[in-house]
């Protein structure tokens, strides 16, 4: 019975988006096993120890926990308890995951039975018509941490979409155009080969997208956002070739061939395959050190952008992290970072990392949503602000 509960109990959190796999499992078993079931706060302990992968979820878990083992009869008690409330002053606000969990909870839906193949397909054009402007716009700005399973996927699709960071370069080469410029030269050819017809020809200046080079945070910290930004960045480099990709936990990944396969589900599932840090911890200065090294004179050429999207949360106790910060910000032409935890109001960057890395970026934005994602393109386009000045 217990382990049917413990069984029961990690498929919920599975269902919130937490990796809780078969090891989790038994190690949560045995661990209760171990504190034994006098003390709810001993079961509650021994579980969280052995199935939370970091400080995160615990909130999510609590909630769960703390209606999954209330009472026997699960479900109705459960969905008891997420019933809307009215919150009065001095309430606290629902956990950033409640409605993961809700979802979690919820009763299976009930199969749907086939339709006959002579009957109108109207639910589909109704779900069409539902999916609404406020809809797209409530989902634009739903944070990718609080989104249930079916937003998240939703999201992931609109991701592959969102416009594209860079602006094409005027280049010195010119190019034949229908209009422009005079290009004396080739007319002159023209007049030469049919003397008695004059058609004037034109050029302007070449253009072409520059570079861009994606620095992605895996560890367990930034699961949630690197997943959705992996789609992005596939998005990207189905539209724009010159899009290089890195990934990085314990280790520096290149995952740019992985993310040229049409198909973004088969593209991920290559860069599964190939990265093997997944949700672990975090090296970000060796991992820049590695890239400074190793690619940087191979990808940074033409003026070349760079993305780097990490919450910036390491030790910097020797100095290397701004060493290795300095250096990719003197070899690139720009370096961006993008953080998730910029959504919050009132951000200050205390952390070691943090500051480390502020000193040696163009610009500071937010990553958190559809709708920062949406928003780059535009603020790569204003003048960039030294974001050195939140140092101070």
């Amino acid at each position: 019975m217990l382990a049917d509960n413990i069984v029961h109990f990690s498929r919920i959190l599975r269902d919130t988006g937490m990796a809780v796999g078969p090891d989790r499992v038994l190690a949560a078993i045995a661990a209760v096993e171990a504190v034994g079931l006098d003390r709810r706060e001993d079961v509650r302990a021994a579980l969280s120890a052995v199935m939370l992968e970091r400080h995160e979820q615990q909130t999510i878990f609590d909630a769960a926990f703390d209606a999954f083992f209330r009472d026997p009869k699960l479900l109705e008690q459960m969905m008891y308890l997420l019933l809307p409330k009215v919150q009065g002053r001095g309430e606290k606000h629902q956990p950033p995951r409640a409605n993961r969990l809700a979802e979690a909870l919820a009763p299976p839906a009930p199969k749907r039975e086939p339709r006959p193949e002579n009957e109108a397909k109207t639910d589909e054009i109704q779900f069409e018509t539902e999916f609404s402007f406020s809809e797209r716009e409530r989902l634009a700005q739903a944070d990718f941490e609080s989104m249930t399973t079916a937003e998240y996927e939703q999201a992931k699709k609109l991701a592959e979409r969102a416009p594209l960071p860079v602006q094409p370069l005027r280049r010195r080469r010119h190019e034949a155009a229908p209009r422009g410029s005079l290009d004396l030269r080739r007319t002159l050819q023209g007049m030469a080969r049919q003397p008695h017809t004059l058609t004037p020809a034109f050029t302007h200046a070449r253009t072409e997208r520059p570079p861009l080079v994606v620095l992605l945070d895996i560890s367990g910290s930034m699961d949630r956002y690197s997943r959705l930004f992996l789609h992005y960045a596939h998005g990207l480099a189905r539209r724009h070739l010159k899009v290089h990709t890195f990934v990085f936990g314990t280790r520096l990944t290149n995952i740019t061939r992985c993310l040229r396969h049409r198909d973004p589900d088969v593209a991920l599932k290559m860069a599964d395959e190939l990265v093997h840090d997944w949700k672990g911890g975090t090296r970000i200065a060796t991992s820049l050190d590695e890239f400074n090294r190793r690619w940087a004179r191979r990808v940074l050429g033409g003026n070349a952008a760079v993305l780097l999207v990490t919450d910036g949360l390491e030790r910097d106790e020797s100095g290397a992290l701004s060493r290795s910060a300095a250096q990719l910000h003197r070899m690139a032409h720009e370096v961006v970072w993008l953080n998730p935890l910029l959504r919050f109001e009132g951000f200050q960057p205390r952390a070691e990392g943090i500051r480390a890395l502020l000193a040696h970026v163009d610009r500071f934005l937010p990553v958190h949503n559809l709708a920062s994602l949406a928003d780059l393109a535009q603020a790569l386009q204003r003048p960039a602000l030294n974001p050195s000045h939140l140092l101070h």
